[in-house]
């Protein structure tokens, strides 16, 4: 099954969710305010369901994998607007016809499990969550209802700072500085605590992980040990090329590697790895190990 495992699709309950709303994260039409951001124009045609199915189809995509977006830091509100605010993005993203699936984002273990139960793949979460000091003891209970059921976790950026806003930086500043960063703190705080504790928990990191895999290299020139390889520890390429990818194939060998877009805000690039084996395994191999617990069927 060929598979995206990385884009961003917001159904109508969850627009009207964020529209109801009178402070940021909120939509004003279709103009999103984040705090301490400037707003942000939202292109309506980027969640019209219709038009991503044929964009899927034109990918070749079968399962396409959808999530609200860590960057819009949900899940640091009070506990009562997370809770509104995953529930009505379950309600739309569980409705969302094929190829799309849906990643949960935290709103508590209980609301986690009811929420895999009902058809979700696994979790969304910031990845300044995970790499913060005391990280994986505030995510424990999460983490111990998706390692329980080996559901994935998909590991995304959280919210830039604000001097990493337009006005105060470039557009891509956020995307190419802050981003990464936080994704090669976590990617390491994942290799150095998390794996240990989690032994049996499925997990990807967007965007090659900000590039960590790059640095056992250093690590080890550092005093660090080199790291083993993990079967269950993934990456997906949204956003990078034929370079990266294939350097980061070469730190952590290709089963490990998913194809990820990142859709609306890049669009899907497969990377020249010289054979079909090679893509194959990125699109419908490796995937298919990440989502091997995963129920094909939704529960109704």
């Amino acid at each position: 099954m060929q598979t995206d495992v990385h884009q961003h699709l917001w159904p109508a309950p969850f627009l009207a969710a964020l529209r109801a709303r009178r402070t940021p994260p909120r939509l004003d039409g279709w103009t999103l305010e984040l705090p301490g951001e400037r707003p942000y124009a939202i292109d309506p045609a980027d969640h019209d369901v219709e038009l991503r199915v044929a964009l899927a189809a034109a990918d070749g995509d079968e399962l396409v994998c959808v999530a609200p977006s860590a960057g819009l830091g949900l899940d640091r509100l009070p506990a009562a607007e997370v809770e509104e605010l995953a529930a009505a993005w379950l309600e739309g993203a569980l409705e969302l016809p094929a190829p799309f699936r849906a990643w949960a984002f935290p709103a508590g273990p209980a609301a986690l499990h009811e929420a895999l139960g009902r058809g979700a793949l696994g979790l969304e979460l910031g990845a300044d969550l995970l790499s913060a000091p005391g990280g994986l003891d505030a995510l424990a209970p999460m983490l111990d209802v998706l390692e329980e059921t080996q559901r994935p976790l998909l590991v995304h950026p959280g919210p830039a700072g604000i001097a990493d806003q337009p006005g105060h930086r470039p557009a891509w500043w956020a995307p190419v500085v802050p981003y990464v960063a936080q994704l090669h703190a976590a990617w390491w705080a994942w290799a150095s605590e998390g794996r240990a504790r989690f032994p049996r928990l499925p997990v990807c990191f967007v965007a090659l992980a900000g590039l960590g895999p790059l640095h056992g290299e250093r690590r080890r020139a550092r005093g660090g040990e080199p790291l083993a390889f993990d079967p269950l520890t993934f990456v997906e390429t949204s956003s990078y090329g034929t370079q990266a990818v294939d350097a980061v194939i070469r730190a952590l060998g290709i089963d490990v590697v998913c194809h990820g877009s990142d859709r609306p805000y890049a669009e899907p690039t497969l990377p020249r790895l010289g054979s079909d084996a090679a893509l194959h395994g990125l699109r419908v191999t490796n995937p298919g190990r990440l989502f091997a617990h995963v129920p094909q069927e939704v529960t109704a």
